[in-house]
């Protein structure tokens, strides 16, 4: 399991820096996800990607919920409304289930493709100040190492806590 880490550096070579000191520190470098001001280079560092900047994970949760409820209750009518004709089993009701939760997910998805992550509008301000957010990805036993690094080898950078949950896929 890991947790996902949030600092603001004031610049790109402080953001180069703390990368160098992640590697050293055996950090991979694909746990590494750096966001800046559109129109604005971060040369060899390994930008954000759309999942990273997108709010597509919470949508796709947020579809697979509603879409099952939905196709539970859906499941359950079709199941106790006895359609002349259809003599439809009990399976019905998990079919209808699994069925709804994948397509309220795939219908989520497209919309939460396309609309910027709800967790970094906190940071809108800096990153428009030319400021360069770091995500880093940390396994959960080494979060407090982490933070004191960079306390110690950055001091203008700013801590901006943890993410409370990281999906193990990306």
């Amino acid at each position: 399991m890991r947790k996902r880490l949030y600092f603001v550096l004031p610049d790109l070579g402080s953001a180069v820096q703390t990368a160098n000191d992640m590697l050293l520190t055996r950090i991979e470098d694909r746990h590494m996800h750096f966001l800046a001001r559109r129109g604005m280079s971060l040369g060899k560092l390994h930008e954000a990607n759309w999942f990273q900047k997108s709010d597509l994970r919470h949508s796709l949760l947020m579809g697979f919920a509603i879409g099952g409820c939905g196709g539970l209750a859906v499941g359950i009518v079709l199941y106790l409304l006895k359609i002349e004709g259809l003599n439809l089993q009990l399976v019905t009701i998990p079919i209808a289930t699994v069925l709804g939760a994948l397509f309220g997910a795939w219908a989520a998805s497209l919309i939460g493709i396309s609309t910027p992550n709800t967790m970094l509008k906190r940071f809108d301000r800096e990153i428009g100040e030319g400021r360069v957010l770091l995500m880093v990805d940390v396994p959960t036993g080494r979060v407090e190492e982490i933070q004191d690094l960079v306390h110690d080898r950055h001091p203008e950078a700013s801590d901006h806590g943890i993410e409370p949950t990281m999906p193990a896929f990306p």
